[in-house]
């Protein structure tokens, strides 16, 4: 049976592809709820993945 190949994508490095994560105060609000704040990275911008860069060939790199 065949079976699909999944674009490859690369899993951001400051989140570890959990983008957005929910930081809990410690205060209550009225209704007896936690208050939360909600965070997203600032790298990936809340996508979890990242551009993968394209490789250099040798011969192109630049020193210095």
């Amino acid at each position: 049976m065949a079976q699909h190949t999944h674009a490859r994508t690369r899993v951001c490095p400051d989140c570890d592809g959990f983008p957005v994560v929910a930081i809990d105060t410690g205060t209550r609000l009225a209704d007896g709820t936690r208050s939360t704040l909600r965070v997203t990275c600032r790298r990936c911008k809340g996508t979890g993945t990242t551009v993968a860069l394209a490789p250099v060939a040798l011969g192109q790199r630049r020193t210095v």
